[in-house]
């Protein structure tokens, strides 16, 4: 098995920030959406998601730190330990803990399972409370839905689906078929997108408009998460101007169809080095606007 820290490119020591960035820059690198076809790049997303959904937890960080490629197995060595009357163990990554007394079903883990340890009463177990495993998704994987390869504290590895709508902070329960007690919640994040910006269902962005169909209209095309749209502006569209586009922001999380609403603002360009008909037709605009200045003056005197 692969060393998690090396698979995400940082040293031991390394923070939770210099872990989530080593993430994001090799799930951007290997994602399957920029790899596609790319057996090799989706196995190693995968792995990069595994890696980053133990370190990214500080329970299963501590386990993996002490416990190395057994950290699965932190809760039965500490168990174990706790149940040998005060007799102190040292567990090393490659090492089990039963196999060095004869193997399971040895008289060590007898006694360990017996009515004669200091374990918890019957009926007294406290059931720990679900983990919880940190996710994070493109925009566009939150529109449309996504899964994600996640390992769990008693070593399974799950491929889980994640809903359409989630948002920063939502919390997906998961609860494995055949597996009762061993539900959990993926924490969810949302990487921030280049042009869209989000506010709950809503969405955000801006497009360019040519100064000549800012004064004149035009239409124009809008870019939206399943693609662009063709969007009408009216003549005397100012600078700054937002349009409202219906049912084209985020879907509803509880998946009952609905959609949010996609802002467009409009940013008028000025024409970049233009040539001197262009200067020369500018010039003209505003020798008309002056003589039509003057003119309201006149009439008003």
């Amino acid at each position: 098995m692969s060393n998690f820290y090396d698979l995400l490119g940082v040293s031991k020591e390394a923070s939770d920030k210099e872990i989530k960035q080593a993430y994001r820059r090799l799930a951007r690198q290997y994602h399957p959406d920029v790899n596609k076809n790319d057996e090799a790049a989706e196995e190693k997303f995968k792995e990069i998601n595994e890696a980053y959904s133990v370190l990214s937890d500080e329970e299963s960080r501590r386990k993996y730190d002490r416990y190395g490629g057994k950290w699965r197995h932190a809760d039965e060595y500490n168990q174990a330990g706790q149940a040998s009357s005060g007799v102190r163990w040292t567990v090393r990554d490659g090492d089990d803990l039963f196999s060095a007394f004869g193997g399971r079903g040895s008289m060590f883990e007898d006694f360990f399972h017996s009515g004669t340890t200091r374990g918890p009463t019957p009926g007294r177990e406290r059931r720990p409370p679900p983990a919880e495993h940190h996710v994070e998704v493109t925009l566009e994987e939150a529109f449309h839905g996504t899964t994600r390869t996640v390992r769990t504290r008693d070593g399974r590895t799950l491929e889980v689906k994640i809903p359409v709508g989630v948002d920063n902070g939502s919390r997906v329960h998961i609860a494995p078929s055949g597996a009762p007690g061993k539900d959990f919640y993926l924490v969810v994040s949302i990487w921030e997108h280049p042009r869209f910006k989000r506010e709950g269902r809503d969405v955000y962005t801006e497009v360019e408009l040519p100064l000549d169909d800012a004064v004149l209209g035009a239409e124009i095309l809008a870019p939206t998460l399943t693609g662009q749209v063709a969007l009408t502006v009216p003549p005397g569209t100012p600078n700054d101007r937002r349009f409202r586009l219906s049912g084209q922001g985020m879907p509803q999380l509880s998946g009952d169809g609905t959609r949010g609403d996609l802002f467009v603002t409009a940013k008028v360009r000025l024409p970049s080095e233009p040539s001197e008909q262009e200067i020369e037709l500018f010039r003209r605009l505003r020798e008309l606007r002056l003589e039509r200045s003057a003119s309201g003056a006149k009439s008003a005197a």
